[in-house]
């Protein structure tokens, strides 16, 4: 087991770390689990907000392992629980990610009018550039109008975000008008479709994260001013893992 720890967010809104665990337990192979943690200023009273990235597992066994970690936290409230929680993954990943596949196995047993994707979902993506900036703005607003989802569109030097929050299916076939409509144009003027596009995160709201009214278009000057936006949001531990990579 190797570790490794790094501040990414200063105290005056909780503490947000990164913790990197290499774990020998799953068929012999090194997982390599990226913790992120925030602290909020009255933790542990509050539970932490915990995110979990692995090159070797899947989306949703990443998803499997954070659930498990917040019941996990539940068991320790009011009382400091980030050591015990690596400790207690180190020594139960393997359980986890096998009853993850169970799981998985089960619900493809499902009939296919179930849905196993209720409530509602956030998408973080990341926009090159915009040529055609009003117009794409326009579109983007209609978009989230049409498909009932509420936001930001977020422009902060050459950074240009778009959180979007509802139903999972029109979170969906938001993703599809953004990648198959002639939104923008090129350097001719000619209208093209959006080929620099990231996705950066598609998740399930939780319960700490605060549900957005409307869907706005914001420009900010200045960096801590977006950091901002996202904290009011319940969704410091979502800009501290994707958006500073974003200036580099």
């Amino acid at each position: 087991m190797a570790e490794e720890l790094a501040l990414l967010v200063p105290k005056t809104h909780g503490i947000t770390f990164r913790i990197q665990i290499s774990v020998k337990e799953l068929l012999d192979t090194d997982v390599l689990l990226k913790l992120l943690f925030h602290l909020p200023v009255n933790y542990p009273s509050t539970l932490p907000d915990i995110s979990v990235n692995s090159d070797q597992l899947t989306r949703a066994q990443c998803m499997d392992v954070k659930d498990k970690l917040l019941e996990q936290a539940k068991k320790h409230l009011s009382e400091p629980m980030v050591h015990d929680l690596i400790l207690w993954i180190q020594q139960h990943l393997k359980y986890v990610i096998k009853q993850s596949a169970t799981v998985c196995d089960e619900k493809t047993t499902l009939s296919k009018g179930t849905s196993t994707e209720d409530g509602i979902w956030m998408l973080l993506l990341h926009l090159d550039h915009m040529r055609a900036k009003a117009k794409y703005v326009k579109t983007v607003e209609k978009w989230a109008s049409d498909l009932r989802l509420t936001g930001r569109l977020m422009f902060m030097g050459k950074i240009i975000l778009i959180l979007l929050q509802g139903d999972r299916s029109n979170i969906k076939e938001y993703l599809i008008l953004q990648k198959t409509s002639k939104v923008d144009v090129d350097s001719s003027g000619k209208k093209c479709k959006e080929k620099m596009i990231s996705v950066l995160c598609e998740t399930k709201v939780q319960s700490q994260h605060k549900r957005f009214q409307t869907f706005e278009v914001k420009e900010y000057s200045t960096l801590d001013e977006l950091q901002r936006e996202f904290e009011t949001a319940g969704l410091t531990i979502l800009f501290s893992e994707f958006v500073p990579p974003l200036l580099k």
